[in-house]
C-alpha cells in the first residue's frame, strides 16, 4: 500500500489524471488504486475487458492480436489513456494460471503503460498460484505508475491542457 500512497501524493502534487485497463487483474488494480488518498481528484477510473472481443470493441484492440502480448498491453494502455483523457495509464494482461493458456505458461504477464507522449510495456514472468500472480501483477502495475509519474515528460496536467 506504500506505493499507492506515493502514487496518490505524486498525482495530486503534479495534477495528474491516472486510469487503468485490466484483463488479468479483473478490477482489483482499480480497487487498489481507488483506495489511494484523494483518488476522487486524480483517478479517472478503469476498464475491465476480460474477453478478447470486448478488448477489440471497447478498447480498439486490433483483431488477431495475441491477448497475452506486448502489443496487446500497449494497445490497451494507449486506448485507455485516450478514453479517459489521462496523463498516465497502465494495463494488465496475461495468464494467471494455474494452467497454460494460448501457448503461454502461467505467470506470463504484460503490464503496458502510456503517457501523452510515450507507450511501452514490461514482461513479467511470475511464479506462484493464481492469487500470488495477481498480487505481484498489481504491485508491479502500481510501481510502474509511480515510476512514470516521476518522469519529467509527465508534466503538470494544467500546463499540458493550456499549452
Amino acid at each position: 500500500m506504500h506505493d499507492v500512497a506515493q502514487l496518490s501524493d505524486l498525482a495530486r502534487a503534479r495534477g495528474l489524471r491516472i486510469a487503468v485497463a485490466e484483463s488479468l487483474t479483473s478490477g482489483t488494480l482499480a480497487e487498489t488504486i481507488g483506495a489511494g488518498e484523494g483518488a476522487g481528484e486524480w483517478f479517472g477510473g478503469g476498464i475491465v475487458a476480460y474477453l478478447t472481443e470486448v478488448k477489440e470493441r471497447v478498447l480498439g484492440l486490433e483483431p488477431g492480436t495475441d491477448p497475452c502480448s506486448a502489443a496487446c498491453a500497449e494497445q490497451l494502455a494507449r486506448a485507455t489513456r485516450e478514453l479517459f483523457d489521462a496523463d498516465l495509464t497502465v494495463s494488465t494482461t496475461g495468464v494467471g494460471g494455474p494452467d497454460a493458456e494460448g501457448g503461454h505458461p502461467p505467470g506470463t504477464v504484460y503490464v503496458g503503460w502510456a503517457t501523452r507522449t510515450r507507450v511501452g510495456h514490461r514482461l513479467l514472468t511470475l511464479d506462484g498460484d493464481p492469487e500470488q500472480v495477481l498480487a505481484a501483477t498489481i504491485d508491479a502495475a502500481v510501481r510502474m505508475l509511480v515510476f512514470h509519474a516521476l518522469e519529467s515528460d509527465v508534466a503538470d496536467r494544467e500546463s499540458q491542457l493550456s499549452g
